[in-house]
């Protein structure tokens, strides 16, 4: 079995044969093939197994800031690695591919006038007797995600949104089968009878874009009052970096991790004690917030997996469940707690005295990831390398307070609540100035960036004030996907900064060097660019990541610094080369020739390699030959719909969104047969299919 660790998966997830595209190399169909028959198996996925499942849905993940984050709509976020490498479970910074969730869930515990009663949205597998039991929420079987923004130009505007990226989503305790499986049994799930609304907000600013706040509003909907209610977020934590150690390596994977909690911020926290030397050097952490009724503090629990030593244990049913809940660790039990080693975390607060039938509580938790600050062995975990958590931590509880600005659950005499009946009006932000619109045009060893002007009409919500101060254009350096980390963010380099002139803050530098004048519009797209910025020096074939932000002047009334807008709201992923030829096709040449193997400009196997023909017509088809005249290969080129995403190196570092010029080509060095090219020198024919013109050259491999 290619897993000796076998964590169950939450739901079965429908493949549709038919989706995969027929021009896809045999290589990633295979590759798809073996992953799918890799992954850790729980039950028979038939036809009509899968059709019943049409309700869940875990399709969706965050994606506006820099934390991607699987969101369902039965109470679990993360998918368990069942969805990996295509999609997140809990990624961070985004695109990098270094998770920091296996799954998690809400836990909602109280007594009854049957006893005591736990309903959890996700477990670990050791407290399975069946795939169903622990995982006890469900919805309907018409049920998704749904998903609004507060942004007026995302497809999914609301006037009602909350964040930059709300996801909402109800489910209930009440069912003891699951309707979207066949009405199958939920083993051993005594239900509470609740219903849950959940709403997940998330933001695009540069200070708030690694945390999600997950908002749940729970209802009784049974037929008796539910005393000493709990309430706890719970998740298998762990923080690795997929490109280096994949979840398929099973036990090690898992079972290299270290936790803490800070009692005095409700912040419990994990991170990558001994397993990727530093290529994950990031804190996982889930935070409670606050609620209504209003509480104001929380207890931590942490169990190993599979464990049955004291303390430690890992409870099996809701009696065991419930007195996790009800007892948090001591401190010296979780200094105990061993490091590496593989344990579950939970945030709980209560005790809610008291939920009558037909009343709702709201309790709110945050999910925040943040690297570590310094360049410390990867198993330190000191105040130094949690500043950036600590920084995040306290933006998440500003975020939720909102109006009450200390969090107290009292309207203080310097406060003004402006919310329902009298309450607060929570989850708002001091904000930058919204983000310009941006078009990148790559061109030979050069990137134009162009933006508009709509950020200088930005219009803070708590100062009420027009503060544009200026622009920032940022670049990363060539090759910087090369790198393990895909954390492109952290590599953007500031390449320029315009600002407003005559006043004391800036540079004071003014926009005529950028300014376009009159203002333009580019083929095919209606915005009209103001401005312009020329980036030259940059090596073709390299990707390269482009941005350009906005910030304000700050607001010296209430001492907050300038802030910038989302850079990754604008980033462009830029492919510089030369443009589509309309003449003949004899200028065409490879480069680099010689392609030297394990050059820096090389991947990191057989497949991750690539080379670039050049100076192509915009439609072309392009045969490569071995000195004996076999084909080796043959592919076809269209610079209007080109993204090179056919091999295997843009699939890997890459994301889909890259421009290239659209006169060149790359190719992997993989034959049509499915095999690695050995040394030698290959010959190479450009049809131009629109004149029928032929232009032939010549390459040398040297591996």
């Amino acid at each position: 079995m290619f897993f000796n660790r076998s964590r169950v998966l939450l739901r079965p997830i429908p493949i549709s044969v038919a989706s995969v595209d027929s021009t896809v190399p045999s290589l990633i169909s295979a590759l798809v093939i073996l992953f799918l028959f890799a992954a850790p198996q729980v039950r028979s996925q038939s036809a009509s197994g899968l059709a019943k499942s049409a309700g869940d849905d875990n399709s969706k993940f965050t994606n506006t800031g820099n934390i991607a984050i699987t969101i369902s709509n039965y109470g679990v976020f993360g998918h368990g690695f069942r969805l990996w490498p295509q999609q997140p479970s809990m990624q961070y910074p985004r695109g990098s591919g270094i998770e920091h969730c296996f799954v998690g869930g809400l836990w909602v515990g109280a007594v009854t006038p049957n006893g005591i009663r736990v309903t959890t949205g996700a477990v670990d597998v050791s407290s399975l007797r069946s795939v169903a039991e622990g995982f006890e929420f469900t919805t309907g079987v018409d049920s998704r995600v749904v998903e609004r923004s507060s942004l007026s130009d995302n497809r999914f505007y609301s006037p009602d949104a909350v964040s930059h990226q709300d996801f909402i989503a109800d489910f209930t305790d009440v069912n003891t089968t699951n309707p979207n499986q066949g009405n199958e049994p939920i083993p051993n799930h005594n239900p509470l009878g609740i219903n849950v609304h959940m709403e997940t907000y998330a933001f695009n600013f540069s200070f708030a874009d690694n945390f999600v706040i997950f908002n749940y509003w729970i209802k009784n909907v049974g037929a008796s009052d539910l005393d000493s209610v709990y309430v706890s977020l719970w998740a298998d934590l762990v923080v690795r970096n997929t490109n280096v150690s994949p979840p398929t390596l099973g036990t090690p994977f898992y079972n290299q991790g270290g936790l803490g909690f800070i009692d005095t911020l409700n912040l419990a926290y994990a991170y990558d004690y001994s397993g990727d030397a530093g290529l994950a050097d990031s804190y996982a952490a889930m935070k409670f917030l606050g609620s209504s009724p209003y509480k104001s503090t929380s207890s931590y629990q942490a169990w190993q997996f599979r464990s049955s030593i004291p303390t430690y244990f890992s409870p099996t049913d809701d009696n065991s469940k419930y007195a996790k809940m009800a007892t948090g660790l001591s401190p010296a039990e979780i200094l105990g707690i061993p490091k590496p080693s593989n344990f579950m975390s939970m945030v709980t607060t209560g005790p809610f005295s008291r939920i009558a039938v037909g009343d709702s509580m709201n309790v709110v938790f945050a999910v925040i990831a943040a690297k570590k600050r310094t360049s410390l062995p990867t198993n330190e975990d000191t105040p130094a390398q949690k500043v950036n958590l600590l920084q995040s931590d306290g933006w998440a509880q500003v975020t939720y307070n909102g109006e009450d600005r200390n969090g107290n659950g009292i309207q203080d005499s310097t406060e003004t609540w402006t919310g329902p009946n009298g309450t607060a009006r929570r989850y708002f932000l001091p904000s930058p100035p919204h983000a310009p619109r941006v078009s990148v045009v790559p061109g030979d060893k050069l990137i134009d960036v162009y933006w508009d002007a709509s950020s200088e009409s930005s219009i803070d919500p708590i100062s009420n004030a027009k503060d544009f101060e200026g622009y920032r254009v940022y670049s990363t350096n060539a090759g910087v996907d090369l790198t393990e980390s895909q954390d492109l963010l952290s590599n953007l380099n500031l390449l320029g900064e315009f600002d407003n002139p005559n006043d004391e803050i800036g540079y004071n530098t003014g926009f005529q060097s950028i300014r376009l004048n009159p203002t333009v519009q580019l083929p095919g797209d209606t915005t009209h660019y103001a401005y312009r910025f020329r980036i030259q020096g940059v090596l073709n074939g390299w990707q390269y990541g482009v941005a350009v932000s906005a910030f304000d002047s700050g607001d010296a009334a209430t001492n907050l610094e300038s802030l910038e807008s989302s850079r990754l709201q604008t980033l462009k992923r830029i492919v510089p080369g030369s443009a589509p030829e309309f003449g003949a096709v004899s200028t065409v040449t490879v480069y680099p020739n010689p392609y030297y193997a394990h050059a820096y400009w090389d991947g990191r196997g057989e497949r991750d390699r690539k080379l670039y023909f050049r100076n192509l017509p915009s439609r072309a088809e392009i045969t490569i030959y071995t000195l004996s005249g076999d084909v080796v290969d043959q592919f076809d080129h269209d610079a209007a719909t080109y993204t090179a995403r056919d091999i295997n190196w843009f699939q890997k570092y890459s994301d889909g969104t890259q421009q290239l010029s659209g006169g060149e080509h790359a190719w992997d060095l993989i034959t049509r047969s499915d095999q690695a090219i050995a040394t030698g020198l290959y010959l190479f024919a450009v049809k131009n299919k629109d004149t029928g013109e032929i232009g032939t050259g010549k390459f040398l491999i040297i591996k």
